[in-house]
């Protein structure tokens, strides 16, 4: 075997930084990043999405920012919009059989998908591919021997698959061929290298396999990324509960107040996930929390104005810093509040929904419930309330949610 050279035991010791590595680790990853130089042949490294919501958040950012790095060392990042695989929907950690999305739906959610990825890395310079062009016409002798190359006992040590079989819950067969269909992909691409959320592990392994049994001399490399929790710190961000989710898409003043909102044990995950913060900072970080040399508010303050001006420049970083510090700090009342025509007997909990600042009659019956809306600034703790005033009230919902209420 080839000697291992240090130089590329430090790449891949760096592109391993808050991943696993499957199946050989770092020295697997090091010799497929020295042959790729030695034979002038750029590694192709995957990335597939299925456009089953139109927008991203910051947990899909993890997955991103690696593959910037592997950009940023020369390699060829292959971003997969899956036109195929989504009118299944991937069963992955789901308790029930998926919903398909139409060819419409899946066409109108990847719209704006690249707009937003081009925040992280340079979009311009990957390739694009739909794994319409090449399933949409696969004959039926052809998904057959592609289905024959797995069995469903190989099926079956997916977790979710198994536990819904033994809850006697139904799983379709077309299930089945998602990560079928997955795998298939990285043979129509030729990947070295899959990258995906940690709940990816059997699709992304899968394709290893089936590009043997396609005949790839050297199949493809998975590195696995952690799912980032939501602001609430507990379940993974998600669309699912908007609640506690960061949208690529949110305001500068959003983004900021929801990063503020993260737990204290969060603070070091998110700058490790989502900035570029070395292993000596971190430490120091945990360290300063740990012995109490450090407000975690503080901490928390660099780490949403870091985070905040990489998708809204310093200016809108700074803007929203300045806005939070008066809003929530000194409880003052944002400059741009908005007015809103209110007849009197209006139910505050209606007029929650409507304005948008819960995104269900439930969430906002929560707020209420929770000391969590005020009128004048005073607190409102019935969910019948009924607003009643003279001339004018300022209604907040949360920390940074404002109207004016005027007749």
């Amino acid at each position: 075997m080839t000697e291992l050279r240090e130089e590329f035991i430090e790449q891949a010791k760096f592109l391993a930084r808050n991943a696993e590595v499957l199946p050989g680790g770092v020295e697997e990853l090091a010799y497929k990043l020295q042959y790729a130089k030695d034979n002038n042949k750029p590694l192709r490294v995957k990335l597939g999405m299925d456009p089953t919501r139109p927008d991203l958040h910051l947990g899909h950012t993890v997955v991103m920012r690696k593959l910037k790095e592997f950009q940023a060392l020369g390699h060829k990042i292959v971003l997969l919009v899956g036109g195929a695989t989504a009118m299944i929907g991937d069963p992955s950690g789901k308790s029930e059989t998926r919903p398909a999305l139409s060819k419409e739906q899946v066409e109108e959610n990847a719209g704006t998908y690249f707009e937003q990825m081009s925040k992280v890395l340079d979009v311009s310079k990957a390739e694009v591919v739909n794994n319409a062009d090449w399933l949409h016409k696969m004959t039926f002798t052809e998904l057959l021997s592609l289905a024959s190359k797995v069995t469903v006992a190989q099926m079956m040590t997916r977790d979710d698959f198994a536990k819904r079989y033994a809850e006697g819950k139904p799983i379709s067969i077309v299930e089945f061929y998602y990560p079928l269909m997955q795998a298939y992909d990285s043979v129509a691409i030729d990947a070295d290298i899959e990258l995906g959320g940690s709940d990816q592990r059997f699709n992304t392994l899968l394709g290893r396999d089936i590009q043997a049994a396609y005949g790839k001399k050297y199949p493809q490399l998975v590195v696995l990324l952690p799912l980032l929790e939501g602001t609430d710190g507990v379940v993974k961000m998600s669309k699912t509960y908007p609640e506690h989710c960061i949208s690529l898409t949110d305001s500068a003043k959003d983004m900021f107040g929801k990063l503020m909102s993260i737990p204290d044990n969060m603070i070091t995950r998110y700058f490790s996930l989502l900035t570029d913060t070395t292993k000596e900072d971190l430490e120091k970080y945990d360290k300063e929390i740990a012995d109490g040399s450090i407000n975690p508010r503080d901490l928390k303050m660099k780490l949403a104005h870091t985070i905040t001006a990489e998708y809204h420049g310093n200016d809108g970083a700074d803007k929203a810093q300045e806005e939070f510090i008066n809003v929530v700090s000194n409880k003052g009342v944002p400059d741009d509040i908005k007015e809103v025509n209110v007849e009197n007997g209006k139910s505050v909990l209606d007029l929650i929904v409507e304005l948008g600042f819960t995104s269900s009659r439930g969430e906002a019956k929560r707020l209420i419930q929770g000391g969590g809306v005020k009128i004048d600034g005073n607190k409102i703790a019935d969910t019948g309330y009924a607003i009643l005033f003279d001339d004018s009230v300022v209604l907040q919902a949360g920390k940074r949610k404002f109207a004016k209420l005027v007749h």
